[in-house]
């Protein structure tokens, strides 16, 4: 699968507003600042599509793009992340409530996608995030992101990990190269065809 070209669609403050597609549909979750928005524009070969930034919390909504490929088209959702708290309690409860809400009632959603920074240990967030989706049946991929920053050694060991803990396949990525984008690509058009 080579991808053609993507596009931004919408940024919707909940499931309501979001417009209704026949596309396959992968929602990225992960803390703030994991980079979600830096694997979308690494994926698609367009450093401007997704705006990064420096700062935590900054993605506050649903973002939805549309990837078109030379087999497939699917949508990316870029979703806010969790475990930032330099947001009110009451701000946090609402992004809580419409990330649970879209996860549980998009109807092309084929899978999630849950990102861990590979030079951290994975986080309670993050464990609590796999507990959620496991309970609720949902579909999930793991993507350790930040890969160029820790040896190749420290990478295995990381993947062996993840792996363990949250039975899920494990996928390595960096921004910094390509070399991991086939690999991502392919998973994604096997989980299309699947479902």
């Amino acid at each position: 699968m080579k991808i053609k070209n993507a596009k931004f669609l919408i940024s919707s403050p909940n499931l309501k507003l979001c417009p209704e597609t026949a596309l396959a549909e992968f929602a990225l979750l992960g803390r703030s600042n994991v980079g979600k928005s830096t694997f979308i524009n690494t994926l698609v070969n367009n450093s401007k599509l997704a705006k990064t930034s420096n700062t935590p919390g900054k993605t506050r909504l649903i973002n939805l793009f549309e990837v078109n490929t030379d087999s497939k088209s699917f949508i990316l959702a870029d979703l806010p992340g969790y475990g930032y708290a330099k947001v009110s309690k009451k701000e946090q409860d609402i992004w809580q409530k419409n990330l649970e809400e879209y996860l549980l009632k998009r109807e092309n959603l084929i899978s999630t996608v849950q990102f861990i920074d590979a030079r951290h240990e994975i986080q309670k967030n993050d464990y609590a995030m796999q507990e959620w989706l496991k309970f609720n049946n949902i579909q999930c991929i793991n993507v350790l992101t930040k890969c160029d920053y820790v040896s190749k050694n420290e990478l295995n060991k990381k993947i062996a990990v993840l792996k363990k803990e949250f039975q899920n396949e494990v996928l390595p990525f960096s921004s910094k190269n390509r070399f991991y984008v086939d690999d991502v690509l392919k998973t994604f058009e096997e989980l299309i065809l699947i479902k």
